[in-house]
């Protein structure tokens, strides 16, 4: 099989999340543990830093991998979802895994996944493992994929977990409630690891105190901890919370014989996309007109990047748009610029929402724009109708960045 064949019969044979919503939640790790025994326990053969968290835990894993780099260390790097190539999930030191790794994993245990139908998340996550312990890498920053108690990465007992924050995001699967959903995050928290937390809230801090008391784990709230400023080459105001979060991780892992200078620490932030590859965080593409696109997508994180939107001075504002079908457009339609002009677009995957039903539902709220044909029609439009001093933002949905991008 080809790179592009392998890829596709990851997607297309098993759901997956980002492309099918519900059908693809696992109720437990049953299928993870199979896999990890099937390839040996890769998990084991290296140290991790577990991160969750509603909004930021991309960011917040990028910008620790990248200072865990400037530290010397050999890093390894799991995310999701990838926006142009399915390769960026998997990163040694910001370089992402090679297509020939991918493609012999799966052609060595085709048969095995095809018999326990696991989901293309646990592939993924059994692949990042194996890739890990191959290259041997000092230390993995992996990100959670979905909640926390449930997803395959928690098969892993890192040096610290890390959460960053309780959004209502996700609810068909982690409930809806701050409380219930932070009680799935909170499945992170292992017997004796530390953990951070990113933003104290007084809805769940109750609940984090609870469960980090009965683990025996140190519990730092990193917001109330990190007194210093620091700046990163992650643009937009919402990072400063994350740089926190970040920043307090790296001391816990001093505490655990890690050596991370301060100068580690500044030049790590301000180059984790050079360090990383990280894409889609207010992403600046175009300077006249300004075009920025960020993946911020649920409540929590379009209200970050509306903020930083009010900081830009323009003449008008073009907003290129796009959601996926289980969003709950009632949560976010009051943070959308009412003076704007909108540019409805359907994401390319069957979750993708309508346009014209995306108008529809907008419209109501006194939003005015016209739908378009595809993500890139939408741009192409903005473009057109856009001065020099005017302000385009693309976002929405992960899905409409990753095809403009």
């Amino acid at each position: 099989m080809t790179y592009q064949d392998t890829l596709n019969w990851m997607f297309s044979q098993l759901p997956m999340y980002q492309r099918q919503g519900k059908a693809a939640f696992k109720k437990d790790l049953s299928n993870t543990i199979k896999l990890a025994k099937h390839l040996k326990n890769p998990e084991c053969n290296f140290k991790s830093v577990h991160v969750a968290g509603t909004n930021g835990k991309g960011s917040t894993s990028h910008m620790i991998a990248s200072i865990l780099q400037e530290a010397g260390y050999k890093v390894g790097l799991y995310t999701s979802p990838h926006l142009k190539d399915f390769r960026e999930r998997i990163r040694v030191n910001g370089k992402p895994v090679s297509k020939q790794f991918v493609i012999g994993f799966i052609k060595r245990n085709k048969t095995f996944f095809a018999e326990n139908k696991l989901s293309f998340f646990e592939m993924t996550v059994g692949m990042a493992f194996d890739y890990f312990s191959k290259e041997k890498v000092d230390i993995a920053v992996v990100e959670v994929g979905l909640g926390g108690r449930l997803d395959s990465t928690n098969i892993i007992t890192p040096e610290v977990s890390v959460i960053t924050n309780i959004g209502l995001d996700h609810t068909q699967f982690l409930g809806d409630t701050l409380e219930l959903i932070t009680g799935e995050k909170a499945g992170i928290i292992k017997p004796n690891v530390p953990v951070v937390i990113g933003e104290t809230q007084n809805e769940t801090k109750p609940i984090f105190d609870e469960i980090s008391k009965s683990n025996a784990s140190k519990i730092i709230y990193a917001d109330k901890n990190v007194k210093k400023v620091y700046t990163s080459d992650l643009i937009g105001s919402y990072q400063t919370k994350n740089i926190k979060t970040a920043v307090q991780s790296l001391e816990v892992l001093g505490n655990k014989g890690f050596k991370i200078s301060e100068e580690n620490i500044k030049e790590g932030l301000l180059n984790v996309v050079s360090n990383t590859g990280l894409l889609g965080r207010w992403q600046v593409l175009n300077e006249k007109p300004k075009v920025v696109c960020d993946t911020g997508h649920n409540k929590e994180g379009l209200t970050y990047v509306m903020q930083q939107l009010s900081n830009e001075v323009f003449e008008s504002l073009h907003i290129v748009f796009g959601v996926v079908n289980d969003k709950d457009l009632n949560s976010i339609v009051d943070l959308l610029p009412k003076h704007a002009t909108y540019y409805y677009c359907k994401p390319d995957l069957p979750r993708g929402m309508d346009a014209t039903i995306l108008m529809e539902s907008l419209s109501h709220h006194h939003l005015k724009g016209e739908t378009y044909n595809s993500v890139n029609e939408a741009y192409e439009a903005a473009l057109k109708h856009a001065s020099e001093d005017d302000f385009i933002f693309i976002g929405g949905s992960t899905f409409v960045v990753a095809e403009i991008i």
